[in-house]
């Protein structure tokens, strides 16, 4: 048995018979007992002796930490309750209890006596919500979806817009979602390597025709060079495709 079971079964048991005690014919601000109407003790005292015949009831304050809160026929006083560290609203006296407040980042759920008597984290909102208004000590966190264009990865409070990459001379590599800004970087240099190998390649062949041209004009001077155009032809084919 656990011992928030045992406080609660000792309440319960506390509570019971406090109620038999005060239940029954008498006027209002009574309570009977032993066949006798005895006055109630106001709140924050408790009832020391049952009135008799001859005298009436004997009330005395609650002892330190415990309370009573209306007129009462109880033979004990309530415990007060003991909140969260700096977390206290009001403190408890003999005729009132604690008054707690929730802990940071949590909400009541259930008051009373203007006590939170239960109380439960405020939600986080997911990537692509704001947040639409915090959440309080009795409000939850309340989110919204961002509008497109623009992003938040919960947290923020005001979606924040994509950044526009060519505003700012860069190119877009990423695009920016919900949840995400655009990523940006500098322009890639592909174009201008392209640019760059088609002119050497263009050169190439230019310089590798014209030499063919000079080495077949000679060729009716010099026949044994047909051997060499054909291996130049190779080489050439060769260089080519490792270009590529």
């Amino acid at each position: 048995m656990t011992c928030s079971f045992k406080i609660f079964i000792l309440f319960a048991a506390v509570f019971t018979l406090n109620f038999e005690l005060c239940f029954g014919p008498c006027a209002r601000a009574e309570y009977e007992i032993n066949g006798e109407c005895c006055p109630m003790c106001a709140a924050g005292n408790y009832v020391y002796r049952h009135c008799t015949v001859d005298t009436s009831t004997n009330c005395v304050p609650c002892p330190e930490s415990t309370y009573t809160d209306e007129p009462n026929c109880f033979i004990n006083c309530f415990s007060c309750t003991v909140c969260d560290s700096g977390k206290v609203k009001t403190s408890c006296s003999r005729s009132l209890d604690t008054a707690c407040e929730p802990l940071d980042g949590s909400y009541c759920t259930a008051q009373q006596g203007g006590s939170c008597r239960r109380a439960e984290k405020h939600k986080n909102c997911s990537p692509g919500q704001y947040i639409k208004h915090r959440g309080t000590s009795f409000k939850d966190t309340e989110c919204a979806e961002c509008p497109d264009g623009t992003f938040s990865n919960g947290s923020l409070q005001i979606c924040q817009p994509h950044s526009k990459c060519e505003d700012l001379g860069l190119t877009e590599i990423k695009v920016g979602t919900l949840s995400s800004d655009a990523e940006c970087g500098n322009q890639t240099p592909t174009a201008l390597i392209a640019g760059i190998t088609v002119f050497i390649l263009t050169v190439v062949v230019v310089v590798a025709v014209l030499m063919l041209l000079k080495i077949k004009h000679s060729t009716h001077q010099h026949a044994g060079k047909c051997l060499t155009f054909i291996y130049l032809e190779v080489l050439f084919i060769q260089y080519f495709y490792s270009l590529l």
